[in-house]
């Protein structure tokens, strides 16, 4: 098991009531930019407990995928205790190498996942990959902080960031520019402005 594995099967019996409610509004704001419509195929990168699951309209069909069993398992207790029926796979998957055809869903998203992973260049071009040509890739994530209080927050969230094997340094700027993304969405979410939503198409 690698260390990001071995990081959230510690913290999978917590990660709801810690995460949960604190990160809420980035999630449910990804999933409004992403304009989903009925039918259409969504892929979460580190779906993680399935936390998020239940804010998908029922309308579209959902696959994730997460390195670590541990929160996989949980994600599968919720979505059969919710009934969530439009959830087609749960898988464990390394993100760095997607099992899955080009061009395969209609949106990918990617939620406090991409400073997690250890090549997060490569990850972005899996998620590129099997989106379809036009199609929304969303990421909520927090990136290195540009004011005072954020980068108080970081310090204040270090010990959280470690458990979740979560970097903070990663530059947005520096982001966009070498994955070639260009964002048509750009804002703040959560308390205080502290994660960042961007809205990207596959082009």
């Amino acid at each position: 098991m690698g260390t990001v594995a071995r990081a959230y099967a510690a913290v999978a019996p917590v990660y709801d009531w810690i995460f949960g409610w604190l990160l809420h509004r980035g999630r449910a704001r990804a999933i409004q930019v992403l304009q989903l419509q009925p039918g259409q195929r969504v892929l979460e990168i580190g779906v993680g407990t399935g936390i998020s699951l239940p804010l998908y309209p029922r309308e579209v069909r959902i696959h994730g995928v997460d390195i670590s069993p541990d929160m996989l398992e949980k994600a599968k207790r919720r979505v059969a205790r919710r009934r969530l029926t439009n959830i087609e796979s749960l898988r464990v998957m390394d993100a760095h190498a997607l099992d899955y055809p080009e061009a395969t869903f209609d949106a990918v998203v990617a939620m406090y996942t991409i400073t997690v992973v250890d090549d997060p260049w490569k990850v972005v071009n899996e998620m590129r990959r099997v989106c379809k040509p036009k199609g929304r890739i969303v990421f909520v994530n927090h990136f290195r902080a540009t004011t005072w209080y954020h980068a108080l927050w970081d310090r204040i969230a270090r010990p959280a960031h470690r458990a979740v094997h979560c970097r903070a340094d990663l530059d947005m700027n520096e982001f966009l520019q070498r994955t070639g993304l260009r964002p048509i969405v750009c804002q703040r979410v959560n308390i205080l402005g502290y994660s960042t939503l961007l809205c990207c198409l596959n082009e």
